[in-house]
């Protein structure tokens, strides 16, 4: 009898101690698993990137100087787009409610001040905000308060993604091993307010005596000339868009150009630098 016992006492105590591994291996399978699940990617690879930052009100949104575009800053799979506002109003910003933003421990944004030009040469003084995106081209909760102290709940969403050439980048290829026929290449304009910007890659041509004939479609109908290296080059449309067709000797180091633009009340000259990648010519 006592032997009988004393096997039934061992069988269950295996039993137990099978049962505490299988839950811990279960935890640990679970905790994997919620990390698995909270750690979001975007898919793009580390880099900067120009981005559309869309919002659902006409009261929130980015300076009219940079015509609705954004930075977005990829760090191992992890996405920060960095925003300027169009004053100092908004004080603080929170990734999700305003609800859950009024909670002890809510990890509020803070604002960094930056200077913008207007094309019309106004500077001033206005807040900008780093905010962490979850996902790409679906909307998501972005909290904000005022100088007032009230939370309102905003949707906004990043989208459309495009590489950024980078102050860092160099090409040490020439053009030179190019023939006669059409290609593309990816332009990167700076310069002006930056409100303006080009279509990339460009069009270009290489002519017979090696000319790259680049055709330049700019994201504004208001433009009325070009002037390159002293030379004044009129749109060849007349419908859209404005866009010229601009020979260069050379578009292995950047170009400096002067467009005119008649979208204000008087004319303006303003001078930007065009930056081909001639690593992406094909």
């Amino acid at each position: 009898m006592k032997k009988k016992l004393l096997s039934l006492y061992l069988v269950l105590m295996m039993l137990a101690v099978f049962t505490a591994c299988g839950n811990a291996n279960s935890e640990k399978k679970t905790e994997d698993t919620t990390q698995e699940e909270t750690t979001s990617t975007l898919g793009l690879e580390d880099g900067t990137y120009t981005v559309d930052f869309t919002t659902d009100s006409t009261m929130f949104h980015v300076n009219d100087a940079y015509d609705g575009k954004a930075t977005l800053t990829v760090e191992d799979g992890q996405g920060t787009v960095h925003i300027v506002l169009v004053s100092k109003n908004i004080v603080n910003l929170f990734l999700g409610t305003a609800e859950d933003a009024q909670k002890d421990g809510a990890e509020l944004l803070e604002p960094t001040v930056e200077s913008v030009t207007s094309a019309d040469g106004l500077t001033e003084e206005v807040n900008a905000f780093d905010v962490p995106v979850p996902q790409l081209d679906e909307e998501f909760d972005l909290a904000l308060i005022g100088t007032k102290g009230t939370w309102y709940d905003h949707k906004v969403s990043v989208s459309n993604p495009v590489a950024s050439d980078g102050a860092t980048t160099t090409s040490t290829e020439t053009t030179d091993e190019y023939a006669e026929g059409d290609y593309t290449v990816e332009v990167a304009l700076e310069g002006g307010s930056g409100r303006a910007s080009i279509t990339s890659p460009a069009p270009v041509t290489v002519s017979n005596d090696g000319t790259y004939i680049v055709t330049i479609e700019w994201s504004s109908p208001y433009y009325d000339y070009m002037v390159v290296d002293g030379v004044k080059y009129e749109p060849v449309n007349t419908e859209g868009n404005s866009v010229f067709k601009i020979p260069f000797a050379d578009i292995s180091a950047p170009v400096t150009v002067i467009a005119d633009t008649v979208a204000m009340s008087t004319p303006h000259e303003i001078e930007y630098t065009l930056k081909f990648d001639t690593s992406t010519m094909k």
